[in-house]
C-alpha cells in the first residue's frame, strides 16, 4: 500500500512538472513586435495605455486606439488634435487583455496620477539586453538578424521570411 501511495505521488508530481513546462512553452512572446519606445520587463504586451494622450497603441495591431466623435478610432498616427507627442517620454502602461479602451474609466482613474509628469521607464531602444534587439526598429536589431540566421530582407538561412 505504501509503494503504491509514492507511486501516485511521484505521478502526480511528474504530470505537475510535465503541465508547468507546457505552459512555459506556450507563452506567448511578441518583442519583436512592440515599438522601440515600449517599456522594458514585457515580453508579451497586447495594448500600452498612454495616460497623458488618454488613449492606447494597439502592439500586435500597431496603431493608435482614440476616442472619436462618440467611437473608438484605430489609425497608425494619433490626429493631429493630440498635438505633438514623443512616445519616448510619455509614460505607457502595459495592457493584456482584449480592446481594454472598452473599460477606459478603469484605466483613466487607475493611472490618472501619471499624467502630466513624465516618468523615465527603460525603453526597448536603450536596452542593452539581446532579447529587445529582436524589436525591428531597435538600434542593434541587425545584429539580431544576423545572429538568429536572417539575411538583410528578413528572410532565414532558407529564403523563408
Amino acid at each position: 500500500m505504501k509503494k503504491v501511495f509514492i507511486a501516485a505521488f511521484l505521478l502526480a508530481g511528474f504530470l505537475y512538472q510535465g503541465a508547468q513546462a507546457q505552459v512555459k512553452v506556450n507563452l506567448n512572446v511578441n518583442i519583436g513586435s512592440q515599438p522601440s519606445w515600449g517599456p522594458t520587463g514585457y515580453d508579451h504586451a497586447e495594448f500600452y495605455y498612454l495616460p497623458d494622450q488618454d488613449c492606447y497603441y494597439d502592439v500586435n495591431g500597431q496603431q493608435f486606439v482614440y476616442f472619436d466623435n462618440g467611437r473608438w478610432a484605430y489609425g497608425r498616427a494619433l490626429p493631429p488634435r493630440y498635438g505633438q507627442v514623443d512616445l519616448y517620454r510619455s509614460y505607457k502602461v502595459v495592457v493584456n487583455e482584449p480592446k481594454p479602451y472598452l473599460h477606459a474609466d478603469v484605466y483613466r482613474k487607475k493611472y490618472a496620477r501619471y499624467k502630466g509628469h513624465p516618468q523615465r521607464q527603460q525603453l526597448i531602444r536603450d536596452s542593452k539586453e539581446e532579447k529587445y534587439f529582436a524589436a525591428k526598429d531597435h538600434p542593434r536589431h541587425a545584429e539580431w538578424e544576423k545572429k538568429h540566421g536572417h539575411d538583410d530582407h528578413g528572410h532565414d538561412d532558407h529564403g523563408r521570411h
